[in-house]
Protein backbone atom coordinates (compact mmCIF):
# COMPACT_ATOMS: atom_id res chain seq x y z
CA UNK A 1 0.00 0.00 0.00
CA UNK A 2 2.67 2.21 1.07
CA UNK A 3 4.39 1.66 -2.38
CA UNK A 4 1.26 2.86 -4.65
CA UNK A 5 1.27 5.71 -2.47
CA UNK A 6 4.98 6.37 -3.24
CA UNK A 7 4.34 5.81 -7.25
CA UNK A 8 1.28 8.10 -7.05
CA UNK A 9 2.75 11.05 -5.41
CA UNK A 10 5.77 10.58 -7.30
CA UNK A 11 3.59 10.87 -10.63
CA UNK A 12 1.79 14.25 -9.17
CA UNK A 13 5.34 15.69 -8.63
CA UNK A 14 6.27 15.07 -11.68
CA UNK A 15 3.41 16.35 -13.46
CA UNK A 16 3.03 19.66 -11.27
CA UNK A 17 7.00 19.91 -12.11
CA UNK A 18 6.45 19.54 -16.13
CA UNK A 19 3.25 22.01 -15.92
CA UNK A 20 5.64 24.57 -14.11
CA UNK A 21 8.23 24.44 -16.60
CA UNK A 22 5.55 24.77 -19.19
CA UNK A 23 4.24 27.63 -17.80
CA UNK A 24 7.38 29.22 -17.20
CA UNK A 25 8.29 28.65 -21.00
CA UNK A 26 5.15 29.85 -22.03
CA UNK A 27 5.67 33.54 -19.88
CA UNK A 28 9.03 33.83 -21.32
CA UNK A 29 7.88 33.62 -24.88
CA UNK A 30 4.91 35.54 -24.45
CA UNK A 31 6.95 38.24 -22.79
CA UNK A 32 9.69 37.58 -25.84
CA UNK A 33 7.06 38.24 -28.34
CA UNK A 34 4.92 40.99 -26.97
CA UNK A 35 7.86 43.72 -26.69
CA UNK A 36 7.50 46.89 -27.91
CA UNK A 37 8.85 49.86 -28.84
CA UNK A 38 7.21 53.16 -29.91
CA UNK A 39 9.46 55.53 -31.84
CA UNK A 40 8.91 58.98 -32.64
CA UNK A 41 10.18 59.95 -35.78
CA UNK A 42 10.40 63.26 -37.89
CA UNK A 43 7.66 63.08 -40.86
CA UNK A 44 10.46 62.85 -43.29
CA UNK A 45 11.89 59.83 -42.24
CA UNK A 46 8.24 57.81 -42.36
CA UNK A 47 8.96 55.70 -45.61
CA UNK A 48 12.31 54.40 -44.58
CA UNK A 49 11.82 53.93 -41.46
CA UNK A 50 8.65 51.90 -41.64
CA UNK A 51 10.59 50.05 -44.55
CA UNK A 52 13.48 49.44 -42.39
CA UNK A 53 11.32 48.03 -39.37
CA UNK A 54 9.13 45.66 -41.39
CA UNK A 55 12.65 44.03 -41.72
CA UNK A 56 13.41 44.17 -38.50
CA UNK A 57 13.04 40.74 -37.18
CA UNK A 58 13.82 40.23 -33.31
CA UNK A 59 9.82 39.79 -31.55
CA UNK A 60 9.81 43.18 -30.99
CA UNK A 61 7.12 45.07 -32.33
CA UNK A 62 7.89 48.16 -33.60
CA UNK A 63 5.90 51.61 -34.03
CA UNK A 64 5.74 54.92 -34.92
CA UNK A 65 4.55 58.11 -34.53
CA UNK A 66 5.49 60.52 -37.25
CA UNK A 67 5.20 64.46 -37.01
CA UNK A 68 6.93 67.46 -36.92
CA UNK A 69 10.06 67.22 -34.41
CA UNK A 70 8.51 70.56 -32.98
CA UNK A 71 5.35 68.29 -32.27
CA UNK A 72 6.91 65.44 -30.92
CA UNK A 73 9.44 67.41 -28.79
CA UNK A 74 6.24 69.07 -26.88
CA UNK A 75 4.47 65.46 -26.66
CA UNK A 76 7.54 63.96 -24.94
CA UNK A 77 7.75 67.14 -22.85
CA UNK A 78 4.28 66.34 -21.88
CA UNK A 79 4.71 62.81 -20.33
CA UNK A 80 3.38 60.96 -23.36
CA UNK A 81 5.25 57.30 -23.44
CA UNK A 82 8.11 57.25 -26.14
CA UNK A 83 11.23 55.07 -26.12
CA UNK A 84 13.32 57.14 -29.05
CA UNK A 85 13.29 60.09 -29.82
CA UNK A 86 14.66 60.72 -33.73
CA UNK A 87 14.44 64.31 -34.90
CA UNK A 88 15.07 66.55 -37.86
CA UNK A 89 16.85 69.28 -35.95
CA UNK A 90 19.07 69.99 -33.19
CA UNK A 91 16.98 72.42 -31.67
CA UNK A 92 14.29 69.78 -30.52
CA UNK A 93 16.79 67.50 -29.08
CA UNK A 94 18.82 70.02 -27.76
CA UNK A 95 15.82 71.36 -25.64
CA UNK A 96 15.02 67.81 -24.13
CA UNK A 97 18.40 67.97 -22.93
CA UNK A 98 18.60 70.40 -21.57
CA UNK A 99 15.59 69.72 -19.93
CA UNK A 100 17.04 65.91 -19.01
CA UNK A 101 13.76 64.07 -20.80
CA UNK A 102 16.64 61.87 -23.06
CA UNK A 103 19.19 59.68 -21.87
CA UNK A 104 22.43 61.84 -23.73
CA UNK A 105 24.32 58.48 -23.16
CA UNK A 106 22.35 57.35 -26.52
CA UNK A 107 22.22 60.36 -28.30
CA UNK A 108 24.34 60.25 -31.88
CA UNK A 109 23.80 62.13 -34.94
CA UNK A 110 22.87 59.83 -37.77
CA UNK A 111 21.67 61.23 -40.73
CA UNK A 112 22.36 64.77 -43.04
CA UNK A 113 19.93 65.84 -45.31
CA UNK A 114 19.14 68.75 -48.17
CA UNK A 115 16.76 71.45 -48.49
CA UNK A 116 15.35 72.21 -51.72
CA UNK A 117 12.63 74.36 -53.89
CA UNK A 118 10.28 72.69 -55.89
CA UNK A 119 6.83 73.39 -57.75
CA UNK A 120 4.47 70.77 -59.36
CA UNK A 121 5.35 69.34 -62.94
CA UNK A 122 2.50 71.25 -64.27
CA UNK A 123 4.06 74.52 -63.59
CA UNK A 124 4.54 77.85 -66.00
CA UNK A 125 5.47 80.12 -63.46
CA UNK A 126 9.25 79.48 -64.79
CA UNK A 127 10.69 79.46 -61.08
CA UNK A 128 14.40 78.72 -61.54
CA UNK A 129 15.90 79.85 -58.27
CA UNK A 130 14.95 80.36 -54.67
CA UNK A 131 14.74 84.38 -55.69
CA UNK A 132 12.51 83.85 -58.23
CA UNK A 133 10.06 82.91 -55.26
CA UNK A 134 9.40 86.82 -55.10
CA UNK A 135 8.50 87.20 -58.75
CA UNK A 136 4.60 88.85 -59.14
CA UNK A 137 3.12 85.93 -60.50
CA UNK A 138 4.00 83.20 -57.52
CA UNK A 139 0.98 84.24 -55.40
CA UNK A 140 1.35 80.93 -52.78
CA UNK A 141 4.30 79.11 -51.18
CA UNK A 142 4.39 76.14 -48.85
CA UNK A 143 6.56 76.90 -45.49
CA UNK A 144 6.96 74.62 -43.07
CA UNK A 145 5.70 76.23 -39.77
CA UNK A 146 8.96 77.47 -38.16
CA UNK A 147 7.62 77.27 -34.84
CA UNK A 148 7.58 73.96 -34.75
CA UNK A 149 8.89 71.97 -37.57
CA UNK A 150 12.39 72.19 -38.35
CA UNK A 151 12.18 72.73 -42.42
CA UNK A 152 10.40 75.77 -41.63
CA UNK A 153 13.17 77.26 -39.41
CA UNK A 154 15.95 75.82 -42.16
CA UNK A 155 13.30 77.76 -44.96
CA UNK A 156 13.41 81.27 -42.75
CA UNK A 157 16.96 80.86 -42.65
CA UNK A 158 17.46 80.51 -46.37
CA UNK A 159 15.30 83.26 -46.71
CA UNK A 160 16.92 85.69 -44.73
CA UNK A 161 20.08 85.15 -46.06
CA UNK A 162 19.11 85.59 -49.42
CA UNK A 163 17.12 88.96 -48.15
CA UNK A 164 13.74 87.90 -49.25
CA UNK A 165 12.05 86.60 -45.98
CA UNK A 166 9.58 89.80 -45.92
CA UNK A 167 8.08 89.45 -49.13
CA UNK A 168 7.51 85.31 -49.19
CA UNK A 169 5.93 85.82 -45.95
CA UNK A 170 3.38 87.41 -47.51
CA UNK A 171 2.57 84.41 -49.87
CA UNK A 172 3.39 81.92 -47.28
CA UNK A 173 1.32 79.15 -46.84
CA UNK A 174 2.22 77.30 -43.53
CA UNK A 175 2.23 73.52 -43.32
CA UNK A 176 2.03 71.08 -40.19
CA UNK A 177 5.03 69.27 -41.43
CA UNK A 178 7.30 68.49 -44.41
CA UNK A 179 4.85 66.02 -45.87
CA UNK A 180 2.16 68.19 -45.69
CA UNK A 181 4.25 71.16 -47.72
CA UNK A 182 5.04 68.37 -50.49
CA UNK A 183 1.28 67.28 -50.76
CA UNK A 184 0.78 71.09 -51.58
CA UNK A 185 2.93 70.88 -53.90
CA UNK A 186 1.83 67.84 -55.56
CA UNK A 187 -1.37 69.01 -55.82
CA UNK A 188 -0.77 72.12 -57.51
CA UNK A 189 -2.36 73.82 -54.05
CA UNK A 190 0.86 75.85 -53.86
CA UNK A 191 3.20 77.64 -56.62
CA UNK A 192 6.26 76.02 -55.06
CA UNK A 193 7.72 74.60 -51.72
CA UNK A 194 10.74 74.52 -49.54
CA UNK A 195 10.71 70.86 -48.59
CA UNK A 196 13.92 68.30 -47.71
CA UNK A 197 15.26 66.68 -50.58
CA UNK A 198 14.81 62.97 -49.61
CA UNK A 199 10.36 64.32 -50.00
CA UNK A 200 10.95 65.57 -53.09
CA UNK A 201 13.14 62.15 -54.11
CA UNK A 202 9.95 59.87 -53.57
CA UNK A 203 7.55 62.23 -55.36
CA UNK A 204 7.35 61.88 -59.17
CA UNK A 205 5.03 64.78 -59.98
CA UNK A 206 7.25 67.50 -58.88
CA UNK A 207 10.06 69.40 -60.20
CA UNK A 208 12.75 70.21 -57.80
CA UNK A 209 13.87 73.38 -58.97
CA UNK A 210 16.87 73.98 -56.81
CA UNK A 211 19.21 73.14 -53.96
CA UNK A 212 19.59 75.81 -50.81
CA UNK A 213 22.42 78.16 -51.95
CA UNK A 214 25.46 76.74 -50.04
CA UNK A 215 26.16 78.34 -46.48
CA UNK A 216 22.33 79.81 -46.25
CA UNK A 217 21.62 77.43 -43.39
CA UNK A 218 22.44 75.28 -40.67
CA UNK A 219 23.77 71.80 -41.79
CA UNK A 220 20.15 69.35 -41.72
CA UNK A 221 21.04 66.78 -38.91
CA UNK A 222 19.13 64.08 -37.78
CA UNK A 223 20.15 63.47 -33.78
CA UNK A 224 18.15 59.96 -32.20
CA UNK A 225 18.30 59.21 -28.64
CA UNK A 226 16.43 57.16 -25.98
CA UNK A 227 13.91 58.81 -23.95
CA UNK A 228 14.74 58.94 -20.49
CA UNK A 229 11.32 57.50 -19.35
CA UNK A 230 11.58 54.67 -21.83
CA UNK A 231 10.63 51.39 -19.89
CA UNK A 232 12.10 49.66 -23.01
CA UNK A 233 15.89 50.20 -23.19
CA UNK A 234 17.49 47.39 -24.09
CA UNK A 235 14.92 46.66 -26.68
CA UNK A 236 15.10 50.75 -27.66
CA UNK A 237 19.12 50.39 -27.58
CA UNK A 238 18.86 46.84 -30.04
CA UNK A 239 16.71 48.97 -32.51
CA UNK A 240 18.94 52.26 -32.82
CA UNK A 241 22.02 49.91 -33.46
CA UNK A 242 20.24 47.95 -36.08
CA UNK A 243 18.93 51.38 -37.90
CA UNK A 244 23.03 52.36 -37.42
CA UNK A 245 24.56 48.94 -39.05
CA UNK A 246 25.97 49.40 -42.64
CA UNK A 247 22.61 47.38 -44.19
CA UNK A 248 20.51 49.81 -42.64
CA UNK A 249 22.85 53.04 -43.99
CA UNK A 250 22.37 51.73 -47.45
CA UNK A 251 18.41 51.78 -46.85
CA UNK A 252 19.00 55.48 -46.15
CA UNK A 253 20.99 56.28 -48.80
CA UNK A 254 18.51 55.14 -51.09
CA UNK A 255 15.73 57.44 -49.66
CA UNK A 256 18.37 60.65 -50.04
CA UNK A 257 19.86 60.57 -46.71
CA UNK A 258 23.77 61.07 -45.94
CA UNK A 259 24.92 58.67 -43.22
CA UNK A 260 27.28 60.33 -40.61
CA UNK A 261 29.79 57.87 -39.83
Amino acid sequence: MKKIIFITLLISYLFISCGSSNTADDTAKTNTENKEILVLAAASLTDVLTELANNYKTGTTVTFSFASSGALQTQIEAGSPADIFFSAAQKQMDALQEKDLIDTDTRKDLLENKVVLISPTNSTLNIKSFTDMTNANVSKIGLGEPKSVPVGQYSEEILSNLSILDTVKQKAVYGSDVRNVLSWVRTGEVDCGIVYATDAQIANDINIIAEAPEGTHKKVIYPIAIVKSSANKEEAKKFIDYISNDKAAEAFKNYGFTVIK
